[in-house]
């Protein structure tokens, strides 16, 4: 599996944490947090898989892109950015070496980081 950075998606995650449209959650909540398949069927069938694609940071160009494996490293929920699949995806491209995608999280962490520290000195 080759993946690369998503571009329309990481465009998408930064229009939405710009928007606010963000869960500042912990690390450790992704796995609560994350679709569940049955979700992501569900959205696939209402939206589309060219708009399921816009939340994951990474794309396979070797896979078919009318599949779910196409895509990797989500980052939300369909309808916010969560700071916890930010920091998954992040780790993960790490540790994965897939560095484009790594850097993009980092940038979304970054952003997200903001937002924190702003609720913090409010």
């Amino acid at each position: 599996m080759a993946l690369t950075l998503n571009r329309r998606a990481y465009e998408h995650a930064r229009r939405l944490v710009q928007q606010g449209h963000v869960v500042l959650d912990e690390r450790e909540g992704w796995s609560e947090h994350r679709p569940s398949a049955q979700r992501e069927n569900s959205y696939i069938e209402e939206h589309g898989m060219a708009d399921y694609g816009r939340w994951y940071l990474g794309v396979d160009d070797q896979t078919d892109e009318n599949t779910k494996s196409h895509y990797g490293f989500p980052y939300g929920d369909f309808e916010k950015v969560h700071r916890c699949g930010v920091l998954a995806a992040e780790s993960r491209a790490g540790q994965r070496q897939y560095i484009d995608i790594e850097l993009a999280a980092a940038h979304l962490h970054g952003m997200l980081e903001e937002l924190v520290n702003t609720a913090r000195n409010s």
